[in-house]
């Protein structure tokens, strides 16, 4: 009752003084009065109706009720079961009690009535308990309304019902057999059962034991498959709570059930171009199961892989691709969270799977005589999209294909045949016949003519993952030449300058139509295929260097304002690879010219503010493993569905410099691959400041031989010099060398190129004679410090010593007092010996007067005890006597003779002695 109580204050609280709420308190308390004292059935069932209507439409009404309805209406549901009508109504009052009230006149409560007494409710575990023995009722509003109950109790406090649930025996069983029930009965326990199993893995693990599956995919059966209703959502949406991050229930549906029921869900009947809202959201909720189980069990879990590339396996084997395949890439009508929920699907059944690989590289699609292989056909939906979500869903699949699978990057790769200049300038639309590597080229080169590079970025996107790691590849793509678009413009160019050139164009469209949609992505992506392309490849590096403008360019897009911080980031990681794979020995070309240039035009110190800034940027910072997607529920399906122009709102925020989807193509593993880049080019810049490159010295004019000079003399002078210089030389290369890790480590602190050389000569030497005064004066402290201890552990060595010997000394001096002590007795003993003279015995009379004395005093003060005690016996007998007198007894005769008897034996027995 403390927590009633404690409810009223409450109540006390939010609508503040009685007058305010006490007509509804009233009101409330005479109707609960009515229920529990009323004597007329008829009066009773009246009053609980009319409380129900009140409490379903004020919140003062819901306060009052959960301050002292519950134990009213739960003594009804325990006491007058037979009573099917009052029954009813205490079940359908305490639903409205815990319903929110949505169009409450007045300002918003700071306390919801609905949520306070659903937790007032929750906390009785008897109370659900009761709730779920009410199931067992043949009335049918009395268990429609008990689901209700469990369903609002549960929507607000989960955890609270899940625990009551799991120690109630067949609790779970009962709510299991509601599935089994009449059509709205069932709708309702499998709504139940989905709140229920979000996040409660023993649940889940009871209802898969109780039969989930098979009445799961029974009812979606009878609902019509994908094209039924919400309660074919719904089944879903349990199906997947029960499989989410469930290694055991994965495994229990692989080996009993199947998966062919969930393919019969994919499968499309009827009309296939026909796509209502819940049929969309039917095939992503499906879609969302066959995410689940090629994600496997939780990532901790030991057996996660082998489960993953187990149900992989079967999922192919059940013919999963072909109805992806159908819904991503070949159903025109689709929408598109469906084609991009299809197309991550098949990123992710291929993904490490080398058998699933092949099973896409071999797989065909369209009808004779237009045959298409599968990957030819993403790769239109990439280059032709008009979805931005669409083309990000597409390049996973790419991603994913090419991942740790050189034979398919080689297989890719070889179709890279420039085609006739007639076919360059060909419209997208006319490349069903081309091959993949053609279809590439033409996406790449196909903006020459309309000035638009969105279609060459996607195509840069496709073939950075088929270059990525990839030597061969690399080297391969290295050998492709283009055909200038006009005869006249000069020879063939390789595809890398062409790629450079586009990245130039993007750049100069943006500063022209900062409007462009595409321009706030096209750099990184082309900077992100240049960059991996030069990665771990001195013939790609050679290539990029072959034009001398690329250098100059590349070095304006490191310092240019207007560039993005990532543009900037990147284009400094590429000329670092510039110098970290640059195995040229041509001048001009080589690593040290490149450093060289570098320190000229942006300054050393503004050249790895460059990383820095790039790493701080939130497109870097922000990039994490890929996480689950969202799981699709009620409440969000409806946005999730619908997600044609996601792509243009987030384009336009302008919070954020970067676009939106950059965030999907810049992934863990690039941002990983880029500081690990860096990392190296920071090191590979300070090995060629401490190691500059030799040049022929020209030998002055003051060093020939004099005239009349010895030659003795001359080259006594030269090697003077010589030394000289070496020694001058040596000491430069330290001082730069250790400038050059300095400025490594920290990023640079100068702020501009201008600065930086007028100050850069005193500040080196000032510098280098700090470090080298601070390294002398750390020599002199640990050496200082060596001393220190060295003298501590001989002092803590002598005090020790000294210790032991004044313990020592101590016990010895304690060993001659004693020894001094007796000899001094034995002393005095000899000197009394020597007074006495002729007395040597001691005197016999006057011990014996001594030992006389002493027994004469011992004796008396025995005899003085003894008299003590005889005095104390004489009084006792006097006081015998006195009370005897009283008594009328003669005391004489009494005593007459008692000392004479006692005392004659005891004679006889001492003159015996």
């Amino acid at each position: 009752m403390d927590l009633m109580s404690g409810y009223k204050g409450v109540v006390g609280l939010v609508f503040g003084n009685e007058s305010s709420g006490s007509s509804e308190d009233s009101y409330v308390e005479r109707l609960l009065d009515r229920i529990s004292n009323g004597v007329l059935a008829e009066d009773r069932r009246t009053a609980i109706t009319e409380l129900q209507s009140v409490v379903a439409e004020s919140h003062a009404a819901q306060l009052a009720f959960g301050a002292m309805g519950f134990p009213v209406l739960l003594s009804v549901l325990k006491e007058e079961r037979d009573d099917v009508e009052m029954v009813r109504g205490a079940l359908e009052t305490l639903v409205s009690a815990l319903t929110p009230i949505s169009h409450a006149k007045g300002p918003k409560k700071e306390v919801q009535p609905a949520l306070m007494n659903t937790d007032l409710l929750s906390r009785e575990a008897e109370s659900i308990a009761l709730l779920l023995s009410l199931l067992s009722e043949e009335d049918f509003y009395v268990r429609y309304y008990t689901l209700q109950l469990l369903t609002a109790l549960l929507t607000n406090s989960p955890n609270r019902l899940q625990e009551a649930i799991l120690t109630i025996p067949r609790g779970i069983t009962r709510l299991m057999d509601m599935l089994m029930d009449r059509e709205v009965i069932r709708n309702e326990a499998l709504l139940l059962l989905t709140y229920l199993t979000r996040e409660a893995e023993e649940i889940q693990k009871i209802l898969v034991f109780e039969g989930a599956f098979d009445k799961i995919f029974s009812i979606i059966k009878e609902e019509g498959g994908s094209e039924g209703g919400v309660v074919v959502q719904d089944c879903l949406e349990l199906l997947n709570n029960l499989l989410r991050n469930n290694a055991s229930n994965q495994v229990l549906l692989r080996e009993t059930m199947g998966f062919d029921p969930l393919m019969s869900i994919l499968k499309l009947r009827g009309s296939t171009y026909k796509f209502t809202q819940q049929k969309t959201i039917n095939l992503l909720s499906a879609l969302e199961t066959i995410s689940l189980l090629m994600m496997g069990g939780p990532e901790t879990e030991p057996g996660k892989d082998a489960n993953r590339l187990t149900n992989k396996t079967v999922l192919v084997q059940k013919k999963v691709l072909d109805h992806l395949l159908m819904l991503g890439v070949e159903s025109q009508w689709a929408p598109v969270a469906v084609r991009c929920e299809a197309l991550r699907c098949i990123g992710d059944l291929i993904a490490g799977h080398p058998k699933n690989l092949d099973a896409l590289a071999s797989k065909v699609l369209g009808e004779e005589p237009h045959l298409e292989p599968a990957l030819n056909s993403i790769l239109r939906i990439i280059l032709r999209t008009s979805s931005m979500q669409e083309f990000v869903a597409a390049d996973y699949v790419f991603k994913s294909f090419c991942e740790k699978n050189s034979d398919g990057q080689t297989m890719l790769a070889s179709t890279l045949i420039p085609q006739p200049q007639s076919m360059t300038h060909a419209p997208l639309e006319e490349d069903v016949n081309m091959s993949f590597g053609s279809m590439l080229l033409h996406g790449l080169t196909t903006s020459e003519n309309d000035g638009d590079l969105e279609t060459c970025c996607r195509a840069a996107s496709v073939l950075s993952h088929v270059l990525k790691d990839n030597i061969q590849c690399k080297e391969r793509v290295l050998r492709i030449e283009l055909e200038p678009p006009m005869p006249s413009l000069g020879a063939p160019e390789p595809l890398m300058h062409r790629m450079v050139k586009y990245l130039a164009l993007a750049s100069s469209m943006k500063s022209k139509d900062v409007s462009t949609s595409g321009s706030s992505y096209v750099q990184p992506i082309i900077l992100k295929l240049l960059v991996t392309w030069l990665s771990d490849c001195p013939s790609a590096v050679h290539c990029f260097l072959d034009s001398r403008p690329h250098l100059t360019y590349l070095l304006d897009l490191v310092s240019n304002p207007s560039a993005t911080v990532c543009i900037r980031g990147l284009a400094a990681v590429l000329l670092g690879e510039c110098v970290l794979y640059n195995k040229s020995g041509d001048n001009g070309k080589d690593a040290s010219t490149i450093v060289d240039a570098i320190t000229q035009k942006v300054g050393v110190t503004a050249y790895f503010l460059k990383f820095d800034e790039m790493q701080k940027s939130s497109l870097f910072s922000s990039a994490k493993p890929s996480q689950p997607r969202r799981p699709l529920t009620r409440s969000n399906a409806a946005s999730m569905a619908e997600i044609e122009d996601v792509d243009k709102n987030e384009s336009t925020d302008p919070k954020n410099e970067d676009h939106p989807m950059l965030g999907s193509m810049f992934d863990t593993q690039f941002v990983n691959f880029v500081k690990s880049l860096e990392a190296d080019i920071r090191e590979s810049i300070v090995e060629i400041y401490s190691h500059p490159k030799s040049k022929v010295a020209v030998v002055p004019a003051e060093l020939e031989q004099k005239g009349g000079e010895s030659d003795g003399d001359y080259i006594k002078r030269l090697k003077s010099f010589v030394e000289k210089q070496c020694s001058e030389i040596q000491d430069l290369l330290s001082r730069n060398a250790t400038l050059a890790e300095d400025l490594a480590k920290t990023g640079g602190g100068g702020s501009s190129q201008s600065e930086h050389r007028a100050s850069g000569g005193s500040e080196r030497v000032q510098a280098e004679t700090l470090r080298r005064d601070l390294q002398e004066a750390a020599q002199r402290l640990e050496m200082l410090k060596m001393e220190k201890a060295k003298i501590e552990s001989e002092a803590s060595m002598y005090q020790n010593l000294a210790g032991k010997m004044e313990s020592d000394l101590k016990s010895l001096s304690d060993a001659y007092n004693s020894l001094e002590q007796a000899n001094f007795h034995l002393e005095k003993e000899v000197k009394a010996l020597k007074n006495g003279g002729a007395m040597p015995y001691p005197d016999l009379e006057a011990i014996k007067a001594e030992a006389r004395e002493e027994a004469q005093k011992e004796s008396e003060v025995e005899l003085n005890d003894l008299l003590v005690c005889l005095g104390q016996e004489q009084s006792k007998v006097e006081k015998l006597s006195a009370r005897l007198l009283e008594l009328g007894e003669d005391v004489e005769q009494l005593l007459e003779g008692i000392g004479d008897d006692t005392g004659l034996p005891e004679d006889g027995d001492e003159e015996e002695d």
